[in-house]
């Protein structure tokens, strides 16, 4: 309890340093999307239930920032939640992501549930599909992992959101009891609420991004079949040596509020357009040549969009840049086959697929 106590006086008592909004989102990437075959892993790794979706919560900042801890003190909860439980892996599971990209080859370790301050595996970063270099992508040794279910982007196999680097470790501060219910069981201890109002997990030395421009560092991993949600409370350094304190709710004295420290957060469409697909119009629909995608009221820097078939097979990628307000493209589909097509749009991590007739 000691060692709590300091690390939560240190909490508040740093010095805020005219606060700069650092903090600009937190990223929801769904990250996969498990099929009946991934179900057919061996059990001794964990029942994984079919349609369960693995999501990776990401930290936005600008550049020179760094991400020091997610907390909860005795005002604001520190929540993580599902109306299952979470999926943990028995094999290389732990509350960390201390398995191997060796190690990743294996069975369903890479959906495992854990907590980060940037890591995805030992000796490995995690990034935003979209973000990834394609290099080194991890071929799966049982088969599995190969669903290619548009709702989540872009497929494992193309990219699997692991890039080689030297990330953070994660420093676990008087949540000993919360945190083991990410360990390697299935038991139904593994859920379904991670809370704590006096403990974090964080990053003694600050984690910036791989890129150090976007600055996205990934603090967890959940999968779960369930309704996913949380409620964060974040602390970040700023360029200057001073902090700031971000929290889901009621905010005092120089702490921020940002809606999407709150998943799934339903007033503003920006934070999950899986919930909110009315910011991305894509028409005509039935079409015959041009498709076209309308974006609107986005502001985001990492865009693009890919058209899958029926059959969940790539067949086009765009990158669309950065956006700042009102965007939209055309797509020539004149030379394909009558059908049901998927266009899959990805901002900042956000995915909201549209199903296409062509004609």
């Amino acid at each position: 309890m000691k060692k709590v106590t300091l690390f939560l006086g240190f909490l508040f008592l740093a010095t805020y340093n005219q606060a700069q909004n650092g903090l600009e989102s937190i990223i929801v990437e769904k990250y996969y999307i498990t099929d009946a075959n991934d179900a057919t892993a061996d059990l001794t790794d964990g029942v994984l239930p079919v349609g369960s979706t693995t999501y990776r919560i990401y930290v936005d900042m600008l550049p020179g920032y760094k991400f020091q801890a997610a907390f909860g003190v005795p005002t604001h909860e520190l929540k993580i939640a599902t109306t299952t439980l979470f999926f943990n892996n028995e094999d290389r599971g732990a509350t960390t992501p201390t398995y191997t990209k060796t190690h990743a080859k294996g069975n369903t370790v890479m959906l495992d549930s854990w907590l980060s301050v940037g890591a995805a595996c030992v000796g490995n970063f995690g990034v935003l599909k979209t973000e990834d270099d394609g290099l080194l992508t991890v071929v799966n040794n049982d088969g599995l992992l190969q669903n290619t279910n548009p709702l989540a982007g872009i497929p494992l196999t193309t990219e699997d959101g692991l890039m080689l680097g030297s990330p953070q470790a994660v420093t676990a501060v008087g949540i000993t009891t919360e945190i083991a219910m990410f360990d390697n069981q299935n038991d139904g201890t593994n859920g379904p609420v991670f809370s704590t109002f006096n403990g974090s997990w964080a990053s003694l030395s600050g984690s910036q991004g791989l890129d150090a421009a976007l600055n996205h560092v990934l603090i967890a991993q959940i999968t779960t079949n369930g309704i996913f949600s949380f409620e964060l409370n974040i602390q970040i350094g700023t360029p200057s040596g001073g902090v700031e304190q971000y929290v889901a709710l009621s905010p005092t004295g120089a702490e921020i509020q940002i809606p999407s420290l709150i998943y799934p957060d339903l007033t503003t469409s920006g934070n999950d357009l899986t919930q909110a697909n009315a910011f991305v119009n894509i028409y005509p629909n039935p079409a015959k040549d041009l498709l076209w995608i309308d974006i609107s009221n986005s502001k985001s820097i990492s865009n693009n969009y890919s058209i899958y078939d029926a059959k969940g097979s790539l067949l086009a990628q765009k990158k669309l840049g950065e956006i700042s307000g009102r965007f939209n493209d055309s797509i020539d589909i004149s030379e394909y086959p009558q059908g049901l097509y998927f266009v899959v749009v990805t901002l900042d991590g956000m995915v909201t697929s549209k199903k296409i007739v062509k004609n």
